[in-house]
């Protein structure tokens, strides 16, 4: 599957630029449009997730929780998004794309790499949640709880929405640091996390505004996508994994 040798050291790309921005979306776009069964697969499993949950909480009467736990799911996007590597890469190299190579991605390589990475999501997003509580607990007398969206109406519903969205929003920023590059590199390359997770972060560095408005285009169309009932994520979703694809590869290239 890979396209570069294991002992090919990653170059970091330092002078990306708002043009690559819109080449990478413009590649993503008509990767999506070439192969959209795959786009809309992974999408609606999103959009079918997320609406599981949210009818979960609002049938536990919990509909409170509807903000943190949809304001957590960029977090996973990017794993979601795997699959998608695999189509652009496929595209790319002009190799026959098919349902086992996409599943077969999402498996690693087999020394459990992309596995890992995968637990580390899971973690982020439960720590997430956690500490969502907390600042509930801070902010929300007990008696109060999380039964309705109407909390965030009241004056100290509003001051946990602007804690927690401060909060949630450096947790976001230091897990995209370490994933927006490291995830795609696991699909292209035979390395391992660890190694993918210093070139994600010396390739934010290294391009610290263009990244920081791929990180704002990210999460402003996700939130905007999840708004009419998830529903826009079936093309949102396939559009960005498709890009951050065609993204890494404008930031890493091998060493000669």
């Amino acid at each position: 599957m890979a396209t570069h040798p294991a002992n090919a050291a990653p170059i970091v790309a330092d002078k990306l630029t708002a043009a690559d921005l819109r080449a990478a979306l413009s590649a993503g776009l008509r990767d999506f449009l070439a192969c959209p069964l795959y786009g809309l697969f992974f999408g609606a499993i999103y959009v079918v997730t997320g609406l599981a949950v949210a009818y979960a909480l609002f049938w536990r009467g919990e509909a409170g929780w509807l903000v943190p736990v949809t304001a957590g799911f960029p977090l996973i996007a990017p794993f979601a998004a795997v699959g998608l590597y695999e189509v652009s890469r496929r595209r790319e190299l002009g190799e026959p794309i098919g349902w086992g190579s996409v599943f077969g991605a999402l498996r690693g390589r087999g020394d459990e790499q992309l596995l890992m990475m995968g637990g580390f999501v899971f973690v982020a997003f439960s720590f997430w949640v956690i500490i969502a509580h907390a600042i509930f607990s801070i902010f929300m007398a007990e008696s109060m709880g999380g039964e309705s969206l109407a909390v965030f109406q009241t004056q100290a519903g509003l001051w946990m929405l602007a804690v927690g969205t401060a909060v949630g929003a450096l947790l976001a920023w230091g897990f995209y640091c370490i994933t927006v590059i490291s995830l795609p590199m696991l699909v292209d390359r035979d390395v391992d996390f660890i190694t993918a997770i210093i070139a994600s972060i010396r390739v934010v560095r290294a391009n610290t505004g263009v990244m920081l408005a791929w990180a704002m285009i990210i999460a402003a169309s996700l939130f905007a996508a999840m708004i009419p009932l998830f529903i826009g994520l079936l093309i949102v979703l396939p559009v960005l994994g498709h890009a951050t694809w065609h993204l890494y590869r404008r930031t890493i290239t091998a060493s000669p």
